[in-house]
C-alpha cells in the first residue's frame, strides 16, 4: 500500500470517527436528561421517625410517587434540629432527585438563632407547601396545672424549676415555648432532643414538665387522657380541638405561632422539573384520601404554586428573625 494511500485512509477513518462523536454527544446528552423523573427520588425528613412532620412526608411522598411513576424513598436524618438534612440537600445535585422536607425550625427558627451552614433562601428552590397546624402546651393529665395561667403561676413559684422538652435547639418547639416566657415574664429550663418524637415520648413518661409541639403531635395523646392541652399558639382555636383557649386570649393578645411543612429542593433545580414536583404535590394535597387524613391529624393541607411558597418562607424568616431581635431570644 503507499505512502498516499495510507494516509487518505487515515485521514477518512478520522473524519468519519470526529462526524461520529458529534452526532453522538447530543445524543448522550439527551439521553442524560431524559423525561423528568426516570429513576427514584429521594426525600429526606429531617426529623426522628414517628413524630407528625415524619407521617405528613410519608403520606404525601406516597401519593406524588403514584403521581410521578416513579418510587419517592423517605430517608429520616434527624439532627441539628433539621439542619443536617437540609445542609446536605443545598449541596446535593440540582437535578431534582434529592429534596428535603423544609419546615419551620429548618427554614423560619433555626436561621434566627443559630450560625448555619446553608441559607434557607438563597440555597434552596421551593416546590411547594405540604400543611400546616397549630401549636398547642401541653403536659402531663397528672400535673396540677389545668390552664395556661396554673401553668405560668407554678412557673413564677419555682423560677428554673419547671421544665420543657423541645425537638432541638432552635426549633419552632423551642423558639414558641421561649417567646412564651418573654411574654409572661418566667423561667423555665430547657432540655432539647433530637426531634419530635423522643422528645414526646420524655413528656409521656413525666421525665419533663411541658412541650408546645405540633396538635398533629400532640393531639392522639390529648385525646387518650394521657396529655392536657393548655392553650393553642394559633391566632383562632383550632377546629380539631375547639375547647381548647388560644394564648392571645389567655392573656397574650397578638401571640401567634404555626407549624407548616412543605417541599424543597436545591438551588438551581430547573424550573420545569420544580414544576413537575409541584404539580404532583397539589396533586397529592387534592386526594380526598388526603384530605381526609389530614383532618384526622388536625392538620390543613395547603396546595399553592412555587412562588406564593418561596414568598412564604421570606415572610417567615422575617418574621422570626424579628421576634429574636425584639424579644432578645437565646437558645441555650
Amino acid at each position: 500500500m503507499t505512502t498516499y494511500r495510507r494516509g487518505f485512509l487515515r485521514t477518512t477513518a478520522c473524519l468519519l470517527a470526529a462526524g461520529a462523536a458529534h452526532i453522538a454527544a447530543p445524543l448522550a446528552a439527551h439521553a442524560q436528561t431524559g423525561p423528568f423523573p426516570n429513576r427514584p427520588i429521594k426525600l429526606i425528613v429531617p426529623v426522628a421517625p414517628g413524630g407528625g412532620a415524619d407521617a405528613v412526608a410519608r403520606m404525601v411522598a406516597d401519593r406524588m410517587s403514584q403521581s410521578l411513576g416513579k418510587t419517592i424513598v423517605v430517608e429520616n436524618k434527624a439532627g441539628g434540629s433539621g439542619s443536617i438534612a437540609s445542609n446536605e440537600v443545598a449541596r446535593a445535585e440540582p437535578d431534582g432527585y434529592t429534596l428535603v422536607q423544609c419546615y419551620v425550625a429548618t427554614h423560619s427558627t433555626n436561621p434566627a438563632v443559630l450560625k448555619l451552614s446553608y441559607d434557607p433562601i438563597a440555597d434552596f428552590a421551593p416546590v411547594g407547601m405540604m400543611g400546616k397546624t397549630s401549636n398547642v402546651l401541653v403536659v402531663s393529665s397528672d400535673s396540677t396545672a389545668k390552664t395556661l395561667q396554673d401553668f405560668l403561676s407554678l412557673a413564677r413559684a419555682k423560677p428554673g424549676v419547671l421544665n420543657f422538652s423541645s425537638a432541638g435547639a432552635g426549633s419552632a418547639t423551642h423558639l414558641i415555648m421561649e417567646y412564651l416566657e418573654n411574654q409572661a415574664k418566667v423561667d423555665l429550663t430547657h432540655i432539647p432532643y433530637k426531634g419530635a418524637a423522643p422528645a414526646m415520648q420524655d413528656l409521656l413518661a413525666e421525665r419533663v414538665d411541658a412541650m408546645f409541639p405540633s396538635l398533629t403531635t400532640a393531639l392522639p395523646h390529648i385525646k387518650s387522657g394521657k396529655l392536657r392541652a393548655l392553650a393553642v399558639a394559633s391566632e383562632a382555636r383550632d377546629p380539631a380541638a375547639p375547647d381548647v383557649p388560644t394564648v392571645a386570649e389567655q392573656g397574650f393578645p397578638g401571640f401567634s405561632a404555626i407549624q407548616w411543612w412543605g417541599l424543597c429542593a436545591p438551588a438551581k433545580t430547573p424550573a420545569p422539573v420544580v414544576a413537575t414536583l409541584n404539580k404532583a404535590l397539589n396533586d397529592a394535597l387534592g386526594q380526598p384520601a388526603i384530605q381526609a387524613r389530614f383532618v384526622e391529624m388536625a392538620a390543613e393541607p395547603t396546595p399553592i404554586s412555587p412562588a406564593q411558597f418561596g414568598a412564604f418562607l421570606k415572610e417567615e424568616a422575617g418574621k422570626w428573625s424579628k421576634l429574636v431581635k425584639d424579644t432578645n431570644l437565646k437558645v441555650d
